[in-house]
């Protein structure tokens, strides 16, 4: 995940206290905490109390993930990312795979990465390959799903996304030798001087004693600002809910809708992850919370890899960046992947049990 640029222009500390409070994610648990108090007072406190506890567990880990990202940001090795794109198209779908589980970027924050390539002719199988694993998994959200979840599912769900941007990149270019896909991108701007420019070949200069130039130092704490931010109040907004659904989602209908005994709940996993799915980070607490109460591991692992590529956030961002087919295709490749990782990963657990 990387906070835009512009985010990092620091306003007046109550003009940012302002734009907290104003936060939609904020706003929303604050009205979740009112309408709970008119429906159930006395679940009020437990879940606040639930909320607190589980911030406090995750802080450790939390701070982990900040710091991993605010490094990238302030050193430049996040510029690294691009050097995936060169070479062989099948080479570079490979790399892209690789180089996509480990970047830091949300579904949305890969958007302008993806519009400055392709606007600059990289070709779209290992942008397609990157653009698919990218969201699904980066290394503070290993941090926080090995906290959250556990070690083992962290681990397959890195296999899972490697795997989904190897098979999304090889479909892509197997149709672009047929000469298909073509001009992916939507109409450009006209003007020259507006077009996203991508060079993989461009020198990059990274800094990683950051520390001794004032710039990037500043550079870095902003990072921590904005990243402790928007973790931290997603991760809060994740945890309420985790305590309303303890509280009030019954174990057997959870265990009758994605449990192990229902031979749909791979696919309905997958097509649940789509309106429900808020953030790669909110979704950890909120999966722990699943699979405590009956989900299936691999619901588990088709909701959170289908939730991250195809969440409405991010398809609103997909859709309005590329043609109508590249966006379907873009779909079709996110849950078809991520139903192979939830029966790939159900049936290696049936294997080792």
């Amino acid at each position: 995940m990387s906070v835009p640029t512009e985010q990092l222009k620091r306003s007046p500390w109550p003009v940012r206290l302002g734009e907290r409070l104003g936060d939609r994610v904020v706003v929303t648990l604050g009205l979740g905490v009112l309408a709970l108090a008119a429906v159930d007072a006395q679940q009020v406190a437990a879940s606040l109390r639930f909320t607190g506890a589980s911030l406090l567990f995750m802080a450790p880990f939390l701070l982990l993930a900040v710091a991993i990202a605010a490094f990238a940001k302030a050193s430049g090795a996040d510029k690294l990312i691009a050097r995936a794109f060169a070479g062989h198209p099948a080479t570079a779908v490979v790399a892209a795979s690789l180089v996509g589980a480990l970047s830091p970027f949300c579904s949305c924050g890969v958007i302008p990465l993806i519009a400055a390539m392709l606007g600059a002719g990289v070709p779209l199988a290992p942008v397609m390959a990157f653009w698919i694993a990218s969201p699904i998994m980066d290394p503070e959200m290993f941090v926080l799903t090995a906290a959250g979840i556990g070690l083992g599912f962290t681990v397959a769900k890195t296999i899972a996304t490697v795997a989904m941007g190897l098979m999304a990149g090889f479909v892509v270019l197997a149709i672009e030798r047929r000469g298909w896909l073509a001009a992916p991108l939507k109409s450009a701007p006209a003007c020259g001087s507006c077009r996203p420019t991508f060079d993989a070949s461009a020198p990059v200069a990274v800094a990683w004693t950051f520390w001794r130039d004032p710039r990037r130092r500043e550079e870095f704490f902003a990072e921590v600002r904005d990243v402790g931010w928007f973790l931290g109040k997603w991760l809060t907004l994740a945890f309420f809910l985790e305590s309303l659904m303890v509280a009030y989602v019954p174990t057997e209908l959870i265990a009758r809708v994605v449990g192990d005994g229902n031979a749909l709940a791979v696919p309905l996993a997958a097509l649940v992850g789509i309106p429900t799915y808020l953030n790669g980070y909110a979704a950890i607490p909120l999966v722990a919370g699943l699979l405590d109460l009956g989900m299936s591991p691999g619901a588990a692992m088709t909701f959170i890899t289908s939730g991250a590529v195809s969440s409405i956030p991010a398809a609103i961002a997909v859709y309005a960046l590329v043609k109508k087919s590249v966006f379907a295709l873009y779909a079709l490749l996110g849950l078809s992947g991520s139903m192979l990782a939830g029966f790939a990963y159900q049936l290696s657990l049936s294997v080792i049990q």
